[in-house]
Formats: structure tokens, sequence, C-alpha cells
């Protein structure tokens, strides 16, 4: 079993940053593929990056702007999200499945509760 409690999301400008923070407790957090989601109202939940080791992979709309990192030794993955757009306006989840990356939210097994991000002038 893993837990998963994301922080970091805020009121932010446009053009401004944040970085959120998964911590993930459990055991053998490093054999987890961990993921980040992301859902505005209205619309369903969309893959926004993921890691595993040291391989990462990242939706286009977010590429060149986001970076996903991990800390196995203190079992939490980060997203530090750069250049933000009012686009990226959202509800961002945490999410973590045991062996390979997924850009599918249905193969992934755990999930945090979610921290709102808010990109506005």
């Amino acid at each position: 079993q893993v837990q998963l409690v994301e922080s970091g999301g805020g009121l932010v400008l446009p053009g401004g940053s944040l970085r959120l923070s998964c911590a993930a407790s459990g055991r053998t957090f490093k054999d987890y593929a961990m993921g980040w989601f992301r859902q505005a109202p209205g619309k369903e939940r969309e893959f926004v990056a993921a890691i595993r080791w040291d391989d990462s992979n990242y939706a286009d709309s977010v590429k060149g702007r986001f970076t996903i990192s991990r800390d196995n030794a203190e079992n939490t993955v980060y997203l530090q999200m750069n250049s933000l757009e009012p686009e990226d306006t959202a509800v961002y989840y945490c999410a973590a499945k045991f062996g390979g990356m997924s850009r599918l939210h249905y193969q992934y097994d755990y999930w945090g509760q979610g921290t709102q991000v808010t990109v506005s002038s």
C-alpha cells in the first residue's frame, strides 16, 4: 500500500513558477513509477509527466516548461512548473504504479488527494 500527499499548489501569475511535491509512504518507493496528472473543471484527467528511475516522459503541452524529478531517499516526487499559463490551471494529482511508466491514468494504482494550481492575473 502506498499513500500519497501532494503539496505546493496555489495562485500564480502567468509566466510564474511553482513546485509541487508528492510525499509517499510505504515500502519500495523506488520500484514505483510516479506520475503527475491534472484535471480542469469540465475536462478529463490528463497526463502531465511521469518518471521511473532516471527515465521521464512529458505531455507535449508541458514539455520544456515542466520538470519531474524524484528523491528516493526522501520518498518524494516533484514537479517543477515554469512559464505557467492560464491553461495550466487545474487540480494536480500525484499517482503511483508498480513497474514501468504510463500515460494512462487508469493504469495507476494509488492517488493523492490533489492540489489546486491556479494561473491568473
